[in-house]
C-alpha cells in the first residue's frame, strides 16, 4: 500500500484520514494497546495540523498547549506547519510542534 503524505492531501481526503484514524485509535484504546495508541493520536494531531493556516500562528506569539492547561508556548518561527520555539515553563529548551497542538493565544494582560 503506497501512502500519499498529508501535505498532499485534501481537505476531504484529510478529514477522511482523520476519521480512520480516530476509529483505529478507539479500538486499540478499547484492546489497551496503549503504544498504538499513542501512536495513531500523534498521526491524528499531525493530519490536523494540515487543517490549518500556518500564516495565523505568528512569531513571537504566545498560545496555549492543547490538553496541557496552563501551559504556553512561544514561537520563534514557523517551517511549515510546525511550530519552533519554546514552552515558557523551559525558556532554553527549543521545540518545535505541530500547529494543531496551539490552542488560543495568550492574552497580554495575563499571568504566566
Amino acid at each position: 500500500m503506497q501512502t500519499k503524505r498529508y501535505s498532499t492531501l485534501s481537505e476531504y481526503e484529510l478529514k477522511t484520514e482523520i476519521a480512520l484514524l480516530r476509529e483505529k485509535a478507539r479500538k486499540a484504546e478499547q484492546l489497551g494497546m496503549i503504544n498504538e495508541f499513542a501512536v495513531l493520536d500523534r498521526k491524528i494531531t499531525m493530519a490536523q495540523a494540515y487543517l490549518l493556516n500556518p500564516d495565523s500562528f505568528l512569531p513571537g506569539e504566545i498560545y496555549e498547549i492543547e490538553g496541557a492547561p496552563g501551559t504556553f508556548f512561544k514561537i520563534s518561527y514557523m517551517n511549515g506547519v510546525f511550530a519552533w520555539g519554546n514552552r515558557l515553563q523551559t525558556p532554553n529548551e527549543e521545540e518545535g510542534l505541530p500547529i494543531s497542538m496551539l490552542g488560543q493565544k495568550k492574552n497580554e494582560n495575563e499571568p504566566h
